[in-house]
């Protein structure tokens, strides 16, 4: 068999819900290895959604709109990401619905399928919070001894490489585990 691995998302937006029509500004895709963790590659990249961002998103992930100037489009790009997404045996996100949403409306809308990939999300680790809610990404790192540095949290690349690495983690100490995978083409 194969090396398994896995990709990590993040996405950051011009708003909370791509419905009424905020946009992606920001995704990282980075793939790693379950068996060594190391990082195999990665896709990063900002895109100019061509509308503004909502002043609440910007305080989030200080991301401007003049930041984003000559940036790609989200559409133009959707074809690298797919394949990006192809290559690992499965994905994970940190609170994953968030994400996948916004992907979902984005890969529509350039008229490129999105990947079916089994996925983790790790925001579902009740058990790294002594209240059993749902742990922020510093509250999982903190449960899983992973260092967090707040003042980078919110940038797509940081938070899916700490992301990744309490994925290891927890799936070390027997938290996690690899979904169910579909057979490769």
């Amino acid at each position: 068999m194969s090396e398994i691995t896995f990709n990590t998302l993040d996405t950051e937006t011009t708003g909370l819900d791509p419905l009424t029509g905020d946009k992606i500004i920001e995704v990282a895709l980075l793939r790693y290895s379950v068996a060594t963790g190391a990082l195999l590659d990665k896709f990063v990249e900002r895109f100019d959604p061509q509308r503004p961002i909502d002043a609440k998103a910007q305080e989030v992930h200080g991301i401007s709109y003049a930041m984003l100037a000559g940036k790609p489009l989200f559409k133009d790009l959707a074809p690298i990401m797919k394949a990006q997404i192809e290559k690992g045996d499965f994905i994970i996100a940190h609170n994953m619905e968030f994400d996948a949403k916004f992907m979902a409306v984005e890969f529509t809308a350039a008229g490129v399928v999105l990947p079916a990939v089994p996925s983790v999300d790790t925001m579902q680790a009740r058990w790294a919070t002594y209240n059993g809610k749902s742990p922020n990404l510093g509250e999982l790192c903190f449960a899983l001894g992973v260092p967090y540095d707040p003042s980078k949290a919110h940038g797509a690349e940081y938070d899916v490489s700490v992301t990744a690495q309490c994925f290891l983690e927890g799936y070390k100490r027997g938290f996690y585990t690899i979904p169910p995978l579909t057979a490769r083409a």
